[in-house]
């Protein structure tokens, strides 16, 4: 007699559902006339379930260092990752079309290939000449230890992996790829997506040959990795990059990750030559101006990227309207945050802005997402509309309460320590929030109670 070497299963294209029986409509996602036949080999399972099994081991002779990380010289990717490449990690990188994905991890395929280790960058979306050409526009020289495959086979690159023995694997993107185990499961199904992520997810973590393995993962319309959350979950860290096309600053942040804090940022400046790394970030975004240079209508905030303070420059401009209602516009900060700062400046400032059109941006295209701005954008508006400067040397950080209070924001101590970082001479802050003194070199704390006491003190 011979032995059955494969079995049917059905499974819904969908969400990856399985059955033992065909069903028009899947019980799981309910989704009609997805569900389709599958040959599963058997012979495969049993092999791999007969492979020498772990045994448990003791937490505390588990040896874990610093030189597990591949530390990359594109210093906002490493204050991302938490301090490099882990080297048996998996991270999925995900972004809208065109924000630079692909440049990045280009960028970092090469700085990999130069430390002398072996790099194999793989793309089911792009030919081997498309990836060329790009790897011209970026480098002058392309290194030796970076190889390249075209191809949607998983099983032509699990070989591949094996044959180069390949220290960095880099996938782009996930979606593009199929197994050859499932044949009646499209690229880009949930199914084919996950065992694809699950195949390099053991690579990654041979305990034999450790590998790094970065993946694409393509964005759906509500700006989520697309396929099932377990995508997510499977891997180690998740990094996104925002930004939009037109606009040359990138912001990379990280939803998740293992080996280090969720809560960092690392900007980039989008240029011929790729993805520059914005090292001192206070720098970039604010206008460097001379001492006795002043306009009206900007000021200096100091917000909360990640662990580090960084000062960023607001611009506003405040004109008499011609039209029934004024318009108020601005894309740093959500609309309906701009209409209560400008209601409690109405009310709490006593200052009229109902016939006014306001316009508000940011230097470098900065978007605020904590409410320690809001002292700053205020005052921005303030002093556009009595056409009043703001001394270059004067940083807001504080909130603003709807009684025309300020507010206290977290880590102030941090943010008045950037402040003399960067050598700028006065700081408002709300009364009483520094419960000891802070040692700066010049930096002069001004505490006070309200919104009309600032503007009081500088106008």
């Amino acid at each position: 007699m011979f032995a059955i070497s494969t079995k049917t299963v059905y499974v819904c294209s969908d969400c990856g559902y399985q059955t033992m029986k065909w069903v028009g409509r899947c019980l799981n996602c309910e989704a009609w006339n997805t569900v389709n036949e599958l040959d599963v080999d058997v012979s495969k399972k049993t092999k791999n379930a007969s492979l020498k099994k772990k045994t448990p081991v003791k937490l505390h002779g588990i040896e874990a260092g610093k030189s597990d990380r591949i530390v990359t010289g594109i210093n906002e990717f490493n204050r991302v990752m938490g301090g490099g490449i882990v080297k048996d990690s998996v991270t999925i990188v995900s972004a809208k079309p065109g924000a630079g994905k692909s440049t990045l991890l280009m960028q970092v395929a090469d700085d990999i290939a130069l430390q002398g280790l072996k790099v194999l960058y793989v793309s089911g979306e792009e030919s081997e000449s498309q990836i060329k050409a790009r790897a011209d526009r970026l480098f002058n020289r392309i290194n030796n230890n970076i190889w390249v495959l075209s191809d949607t086979s998983m099983d032509n690159v699990l070989t591949s992996i094996q044959e180069l023995d390949a220290d960095l694997i880099i996938i782009d993107s996930i979606q593009t790829f199929v197994l050859e185990d499932f044949p009646g499961s499209r690229a880009g199904s949930p199914l084919q997506t996950m065992e694809c992520a699950y195949n390099l997810v053991r690579v990654a973590k041979n305990p034999e040959r450790a590998r790094a393995v970065i993946m694409v993962g393509q964005m759906n319309k509500s700006d989520e990795i697309a396929g099932l959350r377990a995508l997510e979950h499977l891997v180690d860290t998740v990094l996104i990059i925002e930004g939009e096309n037109e606009e040359e600053l990138r912001e990379l942040s990280v939803l998740k990750n293992r080996f280090g804090s969720t809560w960092e940022r690392g900007f980039f400046f989008m240029s011929e030559r790729g993805m520059e790394s914005i090292d001192n970030p206070s720098q970039f975004f604010m206008t460097r101006r001379e001492k006795d240079d002043l306009v009206s209508g900007n000021a200096l905030a100091v917000v909360k990227e990640g662990s580090r303070p960084i000062i960023a420059e607001i611009e506003s401009l405040v004109s008499k309207t011609f039209l029934p209602y004024p318009s108020r516009v601005g894309d740093c900060l959500r609309r309906e945050q701009l209409s209560t700062l400008i209601s409690i400046i109405e009310q709490r400032g006593k200052i009229s802005l109902f016939d006014k059109d306001i316009v508000l941006k940011t230097t470098g295209g900065l978007k605020f997402k904590e409410p320690a701005v809001n002292l700053a954008v205020m005052m921005s508006i303030i002093s556009s509309f009595l056409n009043k400067p703001i001394p270059n040397n004067v940083v807001f950080i504080a909130d603003v309460g709807l009684t025309g209070e300020l507010k206290k924001v977290p880590s102030v101590e941090m943010r008045i320590k950037e402040v003399d970082r960067m050598g700028f001479r006065k700081a408002y802050i709300a009364e009483g929030v520094v419960e000891r003194s802070i040692n700066t070199n010049a930096v002069k704390i001004v505490e006070l109670k309200g919104l009309q006491d600032v503007i009081r003190d500088l106008f």
